[in-house]
């Protein structure tokens, strides 16, 4: 159930003709009152003979109470309480009962005998909401004590839900991205618009912020994306903020409709996102242990993004384990970054939930831990070379190491999900687990090939290796190897384990390390968690050789070979491997 305290008005009248009208668009059915200060107001909806003009004259009549001048010019106080679309139709007299529960606990009407409140009623003109209307001035003349009435009337709601077994909604703690308002969404039923221009805006401001390295590049991908920009600047010449507006989205007047970033949400304000790229020393100047990592080489093939950013999401998830508050706080809104960018250059079949993804997870990148910056530097970066290295094609090298981020996304989100929850943070840690959910689609649709290739590749393997790798597992991981080899994915670790020998690596050591980095027990598919974790950290080509010739053929373009493939440090780490 969420109540929502409206903007304070001049006129009682005005705001009872829309309650007792038709709506904006005829959706106003049957308007009636259903509860109100003395439970005897006209109700101008049911009984014929009572009109707006009576009940808005018992509703002012305490501003007679005060002088002209001392009467507040706003005096019109307005609360909606809407239902969740999954809770079941309530009666009137529930409704007024609830109406009765937030008036007093705004402090609009206590509902005390001898309390002098203010004079207020309920209309109802729809099944699953109710207004409540009510003059600021109390019976006695004095201003009634409303103070935080939004935070006051959504505590209230929380504890209506739980008395009425209605939908449970999960407590904000005040850093949530403001919400479309009903004005905002009929404009996009008319235009024919999936989401409201506040939201596409969120959107595409938060992907032009992912990973920029700078003012000038955050602005140049904006201006990419088609947006219509205005700067703030000072007297000085400084850079003070930024509005954006869609082309197209105009007001009465014909003008672009403009919107700050702090208004899109919290962290888009300029100075939030120039901390991004502008407080790298931050961890240390403030006590951090470790030094800041410098700006790693460029990246230029999609593939290799992706392995970097699968590479710098596992570092996160130990930070975010083992670090402290403000740099686990830095690291899951870098995050939010990574899924931005993923979101913007993956292949078309994973687009779409992990857009889904990165729009959930964008609530769990923000709550009231400071986020120290500096030690996110290894997932900015990833951010930028995702976005920098281009669209994937989703098949070879790219579509399999769009697996292998993915499944380590995963663990991020769930990683983000758990810390928030030791918090109490409620509202981020259902968004992280709700990007979880999107994640593990996503991967479903980017893994589906590359896998299915490495598994046929297990399954021709001679029967006598086959039985060396699952020796092999049984030793390494005992308490998991039944139910990796009852897995589909088991032939394709096989053949990973037989790829990691051929390479010049320990196997055994390396799936030791593999299981003991994180817990498996929770992974859909154990096996294939295991084989992108070997992979990335063997520095194996993520796809089947044939997939790769086969790509590289039907695209006309190079695939890199394994040799190739490995950025120099990777074939550094392989050369001292092989050695040792």
């Amino acid at each position: 159930m969420i109540p929502s305290i409206h903007k304070q008005g001049r006129s009682t009248r005005g705001l009872l003709n829309y309650l007792y009208g038709k709506g904006t668009r005829e959706e106003h059915v049957d308007p009636r009152l259903v509860a109100s200060f003395d439970y005897m107001a006209p109700d101008p909806g049911r009984d014929p003979s009572a009109t707006k003009e009576d009940l808005q004259r018992l509703l002012d009549q305490p501003l007679h109470l005060l002088d002209e001048g001392q009467r507040p010019d706003q005096h019109v106080w307005h609360c909606s309480v809407r239902a969740a679309r999954t809770d079941r139709i309530l009666s009137d007299e529930e409704w007024g009962a609830i109406a009765r529960r937030i008036v007093a606990a705004t402090g609009i009407d206590s509902g005390g005998v001898d309390d002098a409140g203010c004079r207020w009623a309920a209309v109802r003109h729809a099944d699953d909401h109710i207004h409540i209307i009510a003059t600021l001035v109390r019976e006695d003349g004095r201003r009634p004590n409303h103070h935080r009435s939004g935070q006051r009337a959504q505590a209230e709601a929380r504890l209506i839900e739980a008395d009425y077994d209605l939908h449970r909604v999960t407590p904000g703690d005040g850093t949530t991205a403001k919400r479309p308002t009903s004005a905002e969404r009929h404009k996009a039923e008319r235009q024919g618009r999936e989401r409201t221009v506040r939201e596409e805006l969120r959107e595409t401001v938060r992907g032009a912020s992912a990973g920029a390295a700078s003012t000038d590049e955050f602005f140049d991908r904006l201006a990419a994306d088609g947006l219509l920009i205005r700067k703030r600047i000072a007297p000085s010449g400084d850079l003070l903020g930024y509005k954006v507006a869609l082309p197209g989205d105009l007001n009465k007047d014909d003008e672009p409709v403009f919107y700050a970033g702090s208004t899109l949400a919290p962290d888009l304000s300029l100075p939030r996102i120039r901390e991004r790229w502008s407080l790298q020393a931050e961890a240390v100047s403030e006590g951090g242990s470790e030094p800041v990592q410098p700006a790693l080489p460029q990246v230029t093939h999609p593939a290799f993004a992706r392995r970097r950013a699968a590479a710098a999401s596992w570092q996160a998830l130990l930070i975010i384990d083992h670090g402290d508050d403000g740099m686990a706080a830095a690291q899951i809104a870098a995050a939010s970054e990574v899924l931005d960018a993923l979101a913007k250059t993956s292949a078309a079949h994973t687009r779409a939930e992990l857009r889904e993804a990165a729009n959930a997870f964008e609530r769990a990148g923000r709550s009231h831990v400071r986020a120290v910056r500096g030690h996110d530097h290894a997932l900015r970066q990833a951010a930028h070379d995702l976005v920098h290295s281009g669209p994937a094609l989703g098949r070879g090298e790219d579509g399999a190491t769009t697996a292998m981020v993915i499944d380590m996304a995963i663990f991020l989100a769930i990683a983000a999900a758990n810390w928030h929850a030791k918090r109490h943070h409620s509202q981020q840690a259902a968004a992280a687990q709700q990007a979880a959910e999107h994640l593990r689609t996503a991967y479903q649709a980017a893994a589906a090939h590359p896998i299915a290739a490495l598994r046929q590749r297990g399954q021709r393997m001679a029967p006598r290796i086959r039985e060396r790798q699952a020796d092999l597992l049984h030793q390494a991981l005992p308490e998991f190897a039944e139910r990796i080899q009852a897995e589909p994915g088991w032939p394709a670790l096989a053949v990973t384990l037989t790829d990691a020998r051929q390479a010049g690596h320990d196997p055994g050591a390396l799936l030791a390390d593999a299981a003991r980095r994180r817990e498996l027990a929770s992974a859909d598919s154990i096996s294939d968690v295991l084989v992108w974790r070997l992979r990335r950290s063997a520095h194996l080509p993520s796809a089947a050789p044939e997939s790769l010739q086969t790509a590289g053929a039907r695209d006309g373009r190079h695939i890199p070979t394994p040799a190739s493939a490995t950025p120099p440090a990777a074939q550094a780490s392989n050369h001292s491997s092989r050695r040792h």
